[in-house]
C-alpha cells in the first residue's frame, strides 16, 4: 500500500517545476506534473490529490481563475508559488481559498515546511480544532498520522483510493455519507465513478469484514450510500 501523500505541481516553468518534483520525490511525497490550469483543473478531479502548488503565470489561463475554478468544488489544500510579491496578489489568492502563499525564488526548507503545514491543517474543513489522530472500533484502528489502518493488531493494506473512502466514513461515524458525496470528495465532481465507488467498497469489506455480506464496521443504506458504525 502506498500512502505517501500526492501532490499535483502546477507550473509551466520547467526548471522549477523539476526543482520541486526533485525536493518532493526526496522527501516521499508521490508529484504529478501539469504546465496547464485547465488540465491541473482536470487531474486535480480525476486524481484527487492531497495537495497541489499552484503557479499564478499559466500559458492557457490565469492560476486565479485556476484556484477559483478548484475551490467551487473542492477543499484540496492549494498552495500558490508564484513570483507575484505585491501584497494584493497575496490577499487574493487567500480570500479565494488558497491555504499558503509562497514567492519565488524560495528554499528548500520552506517549500517542505508550507506544505507539511498545509497538509497538518486541512484535514475535511481546517477547523481550529486538530483533527484526531487515531480511530477506533471494535478491532479497527486508523492512525491519521501514520496513514495506517489495522485489524486486530494486523496492517490492513489498501489502495489510495481505498484508504480515502475509508478515511472519510471514518471522520464521519454514524453518518450516512451518500453515494454523490463519496464520489464528490474522493473523485471530484467531474466524474460518476458509481461503479468505482462500488467495486472498491467491495474490496473494502473483504479486508475488513470476516464476513462481508454480514457487515460489522462500514453498513450499506441501500440505494442513498454507506455508513461507518459507531460501536460494535
Amino acid at each position: 500500500m502506498n500512502n505517501q501523500p500526492l501532490i499535483l505541481i502546477i507550473e509551466d516553468d520547467g526548471t522549477i517545476s523539476n526543482f520541486m518534483t526533485a525536493i518532493l520525490n526526496a522527501n516521499g511525497y508521490r508529484v504529478l506534473v501539469t504546465v496547464k490550469g485547465q488540465e491541473g483543473v482536470s487531474m486535480a478531479a480525476s486524481h484527487s490529490p492531497d495537495l497541489i502548488l499552484l503557479d499564478l503565470g499559466l500559458p492557457d489561463m490565469d492560476g486565479v481563475e485556476v484556484l477559483k475554478r478548484l475551490r467551487a468544488w473542492s477543499g484540496i489544500p492549494i498552495v500558490v508559488v508564484s513570483a507575484r510579491g505585491h501584497e494584493r496578489d497575496k490577499v487574493e489568492a487567500l480570500d479565494l481559498g488558497a491555504n499558503d502563499y509562497i514567492t519565488k525564488p524560495f528554499g528548500t526548507g520552506e517549500l517542505l515546511a508550507r506544505i507539511r503545514n498545509a497538509l497538518r491543517h486541512s484535514q475535511h474543513g481546517g477547523d481550529a480544532k486538530s483533527p484526531p489522530e487515531n480511530f477506533t472500533l471494535g478491532e479497527l484502528e486508523i492512525n491519521y498520522e501514520k496513514r495506517a489502518v489495522t485489524l486486530a493488531g494486523r496492517e490492513v493494506h489498501f489502495t489510495p483510493i481505498e484508504y480515502k473512502i475509508v478515511v472519510l466514513l471514518s471522520q464521519n461515524p454514524g453518518k450516512v455519507l451518500t453515494h454523490d458525496f463519496i464520489m464528490r470528495e474522493v473523485w471530484g465532481p467531474y466524474t460518476n465513478e458509481i461503479a468505482a465507488l462500488r467495486v472498491n467498497m467491495a474490496n473494502i469489506r473483504r479486508k475488513l469484514e470476516a464476513n462481508p455480506a454480514e457487515p460489522k464496521y462500514i453498513v450499506t443504506e441501500v440505494g442513498v450510500g454507506y455508513r461507518m458504525l459507531e460501536e460494535i
